[in-house]
């Protein structure tokens, strides 16, 4: 499968959907939330660890280009990393998203870009731009690894990362669980009680006695 072709197929999918089917992608801080919600992100992951400060953020960007998604280090949450000018810039370079373990700031001009964006929250200030840049170097954001090249999917309920080989092999899994999902869910719409595809009952009746159980949906 081309690189193009597993992301076309990401771009279908819900982070719900892929950690389902896959116990190996990683989840990264939950703390970290898009600034407009309803987006939808698949790139490849290119880093920078800022150290509380934006030449690392800057010299990035400069690397970055069409399909990337920056993944950002702040390494500290009381200031800003990325704003307007910032943000306007990686929109015009062609990025997928941006994400910033960090604060972001210009909130209103970054929700007006149609590229997407994460933060941990927001500030007016800045940090300042005096330290030598390290980028494309493997982060660690609250103990969850992201390595330069791997494959990033985001939406609403969070952001999943994993390796081109692990996100190729749960793409099946994941696309079959979306199916089932939606088909199920039209039958609720149309009237099927959820209790009537769910095999709570049993389940429930199996913890009872002290067996394992399992809660499915048919």
């Amino acid at each position: 499968m081309t690189e193009q072709g597993l992301q076309d197929r990401l771009a279908a999918l819900s982070t719900t959907s892929l950690v389902d089917a896959s116990s190996v992608l990683r989840v990264l801080p939950h703390r970290l939330r898009p600034v407009v919600p309803g987006g939808h992100l698949v790139g490849r992951v290119v880093t920078a660890r800022a150290n509380r400060d934006l030449v690392s953020v800057i010299h990035a960007l400069r690397d970055c280009g069409h399909g990337d998604v920056l993944v950002v280090d702040a390494g500290g949450g009381d200031r800003a990393v990325a704003g307007e000018l910032f943000g306007t810039e990686a929109q015009r370079r062609g990025l997928a998203g941006l994400v910033v373990l960090g604060r972001t700031r210009d909130t209103a001009a970054l929700s007006r870009l149609t590229m997407p964006v994460w933060s941990v929250g927001f500030a007016p200030n800045a940090f300042g731009a005096s330290a030598l840049p390290e980028t494309g170097v493997p982060l660690s954001l609250d103990g969850v690894e992201v390595r330069p090249g791997e494959v990033l999917v985001g939406d609403d309920d969070g952001l999943v990362v994993g390796s081109e080989e692990e996100m190729a092999a749960a793409l099946a899994g994941a696309e079959a669980i979306e199916t089932r999902e939606k088909d199920l869910q039209a039958r609720i719409l149309a009237g099927t009680s959820l209790f009537d595809v769910m095999t709570y009952d049993e389940h429930l009746a199996a913890l009872r006695e002290g067996r394992p159980g399992g809660l499915a949906f048919g």
